[in-house]
This record gives structure tokens, sequence and C-alpha cells, in this order.
């Protein structure tokens, strides 16, 4: 027997493990429930049901008009190849790199959204899906399947779905939280045993004197960081940096839409403890986790760690009831008066809205927190200063200049909230490239900014 059978075998009492064998199909078989028209949610992230996705593309000669919805997925997309736009519609809340210029191109469609209200659209039935595609864990002893690595961006909207079908693994992670769906609510059971796909960012061809620049940043960001802080991190160069200059700090909790391996370490050396947090004290809050093997099995029924909906862990409201809340997110360009562009370049979306605003307008609201934007002062080489005038001509404002409280490059932290422009330009100016701030100078005075 399988290392599914067995486990599903071994601890499914004889009713249940009745109504779960009368369900188990081969991926092709559940996915011929789907027909012309329908709406899918797909499961998002490192979760990414790749055997029930294939099958799907398999069927692409006979279907028209499918409309997929997801965020962002780690693997790749077969339904966005060139010439299937009539048999599938790509929907995404946010654009990943294999999806990005498939919608450049206006081969697949982005919406706009803050990441809590992305969910919403499912529970409050602006879309109405007609089939999920999911991935979980085998049932426990109660029939409950966790949707694993990735629950807040997937759970709401698949149980909103008419039919669900779940493609069941047992490499995948039985997380806990509102993380679980009984076996009575899904339609079929596609069986799998197959490594998840991983999420490993590195910065490719990093020279030592970005690592410097990255390692500046960090630095910056957790001197502003105090004990007994709540953290949100995302992923990539900035979050990794910050980890690493918080290992003199105590008593940190962590609420977050997502974190990655990073956080790890920093569980294991005392330092991420949680105990000093207003809501979930003792428990990491995420809606996803995205990164290595070492991570999917560091929330393997970990009950520090608590997985929740995105409308939840994402909602500002929430979020604020964390003392001390520190955000930390990104952002491609930033103007001298504070307005901040993280999703497009020019008019070309790169990626998304994501909970940038949720948890900046957050981080705003707690008892003592800090809402921080941090990129490198430059692109491609110091050939580009990515704090500018102006945005580029059609270039997206994902945080307006009354959000803005901290920006944080290399060159040091300009604090914007609540002064005047001729003030917030200066800020600005001084923590931009050395090479460019004549340039910035000159732009401020020539419109009297200052």
């Amino acid at each position: 027997m399988t290392t599914l059978e067995e486990t599903r075998n071994k601890l499914l009492p004889i009713t249940l493990l009745n109504s779960y064998n009368k369900k188990v199909v081969s991926a092709d078989e559940a996915i011929k429930v789907v027909k012309s028209g329908d709406k899918i949610i797909m499961h998002s992230n490192c979760a990414y049901p790749s055997v029930l996705v294939d099958a799907l593309v398999r069927r692409k000669d006979e279907l028209t008009g499918i409309e997929i919805y997801h965020a962002l997925t780690v693997g790749p997309l077969p339904y966005l190849q060139p010439g299937l736009e009539k048999s599938f519609s790509h929907q995404a809340f946010f654009v990943g790199a294999n999806s990005r210029k498939a919608v450049q191109e206006g081969r697949a469609d982005f919406i706009p959204i803050f990441l809590f209200e992305s969910t919403l659209l499912f529970k409050k039935g602006y879309i109405v899906p007609d089939v999920a595609l999911i991935h979980v864990s085998p049932p426990d002893e109660h029939g409950f399947c966790s949707y694993g690595v990735d629950v807040g961006l997937t759970k709401t909207a698949a149980e909103k779905s008419k039919i669900i079908i779940a493609q069941v693994n047992p490499q995948m992670p039985r997380t806990l939280g509102d993380s679980f769906i009984h076996i009575s609510k899904i339609n079929y059971f596609v069986e799998t045993d197959a490594m998840l796909t991983e999420l490993i960012l590195v910065e490719k061809d990093l020279s030592p004197e970005m690592e410097a620049v990255y390692g500046k940043i960090g630095s910056n960001i957790a001197d502003l960081v105090e004990d007994g802080s709540t953290l949100q991190l995302g992923i990539g160069a900035i979050p990794d940096a910050v980890l690493r200059y918080l290992t003199d700090k105590k008593a940190l909790g962590v609420h977050s839409e997502t974190f990655s391996d990073g956080i790890v370490e920093l569980v294991d050396k005392g330092i991420v403890t949680n105990e000093m947090k207003t809501i979930h004290r003792g428990k990491i809050i995420a809606g996803f986790v995205l990164g290595s093997r070492n991570l999917f099995d560091f929330t393997n029924n970990n009950p520090l760690i608590e997985f929740h909906p995105q409308e939840y862990v994402n909602d500002p409201f929430v979020i604020a009831q964390n003392s001390k809340m520190v955000a930390i997110n990104s952002a491609i360009e930033i103007d001298i008066t504070g307005q901040v562009c993280s999703d497009s370049i020019g008019p070309k979306i790169f990626s998304g809205f994501g909970g940038q605003l949720d948890f900046i307008r957050g981080a705003a609201r707690s008892e003592g927190g800090k809402p921080i934007i941090a990129l490198p002062s430059t692109a491609k080489n110091d050939s580009l200063s990515r704090i500018v005038p102006f945005l580029r001509p059609g270039a997206g404002v994902v945080t307006t200049r009354a959000d803005v409280h901290y920006i944080v490059t290399e060159y040091g932290v300009a604090q914007l909230h609540g002064k005047p422009i001729s003030k917030r330009v200066a800020e600005l100016i001084n923590i931009a490239h050395p090479k460019f701030r004549d340039e910035l100078l000159h732009y401020a005075k020539q419109n009297n900014y200052i």
C-alpha cells in the first residue's frame, strides 16, 4: 500500500473511510465535471494543484470560456500557453513571474484589489465559483483535511464553490487554525504523493555592492523594531535582510499575510516568541507560507502557528489590535511627495496590491505601530533613481502619500507622517542616492515644493 493508503486506512473510522473511498477518482475523471463557461477557483502559492490543472488543460479542445481565479502561484501555468485564450481566461489577484508576460500581453487579466478584500469577493457573492481545485492533507481520524500551506487565499472561495475537487497529498502539511475542510464537503478526491513546489528566492547575480545595500536597509529597519513588536514580513531580499538584524531583539511576534524560512531561525533562537502580542498571544498568525521544504515541515502540526482566511489576517482593524505592529513592505518607485507605486512599471502591471495597504493602515492604527516602505535607492546598476520627481506615466499609486509614515533606503529613514510637502521632499531627498539628489532638489524648487 502507498503511504497515503496506509494513513487514511489507519486513521479513518470505517463509515468515514467508506464515504471517502466512494469519492476517490482519477484526475481526468474528476475534471469531467467542468463545463464551458465555469468559474474555477484554484489553490494558490505553494499549494498549486498541478495534477488537477494538467487534467484540466488536457480538455482544452472541448472547453471554452473557463475563468480561473487565484493569487500568486508557484509552478508552471500550462493553461496560459499562447493560443488557449478561448478555452481559459486567467483572472489574477496578484501577478507573479509565471503570469506577468501573459498579463502584459493582454492574454490574461488582473483584478486590482486589497488582499483582505479578494476573498470577500467570494464570501459576499460578487464571484460565484462553480468548481474549486484544491490541494489538501490526508483526512485525520475525524475526517478533516487541512488546506496546508495556503489557507488564507483559498478556504473561503473554495467553500463557496458548487463543486470541490481535492488533490490529496501526504506531503501537504497538516497546518492548524481555521484551516480545515471535512471530507463530506468535498465531491471528488484525487490521490497523489509528490513534493510540494518550493519557492526559494535567491537574488540572481547579486553583487557584493547590492548585498551591502540590502544589509544597510535591513539594519535601518531593524533599528525601528522595538522589543515586543509584532511583525509583518513578506519574502525577498529586504525581509531576509531585516531578519538577519533582529538577533538582539526580544519577545517578537508575527502577524503576517505570509512568512518564509527566515522566521524558523528566529523561533529556534527564542527571538520570535509571540509572548507579548495583544491578540493571539503565543501564536504566529498567517494566511499562507512561501518557502522551502524545511518551512513546510516547520508548519506541520505546529501549535505555535495558526492559519486563517485572508479576510481575517489582512483586515486592517484586526491588524491594528496588535500593539507595536511593524509592517514592512517594498515598492518599485516613490515620488518626492511620498506617493508609492508597488504594482506596475509605468502602465505595465508587474505584481499587485497584495497586502501592502492592509498592513500599512493596520500598523498606522496600532498603538506604537510603524508602517514602513523600504527599497534600494536605485535600480539598474545605479542608473535609475527609485525616488523620483514624479511617478512614471501610467504608474499605479498603491499607497497614497497620506498613508506613508516611514520610507527606508540604504541611506537612512525618512519619517513623513504629518509633515508638510516641503519637509517630506527634504526627507526623501536625503535618503535618495547622492548622484540624484541635485536633480531631485532642482525639480522640487522648480515646482515650489521647497
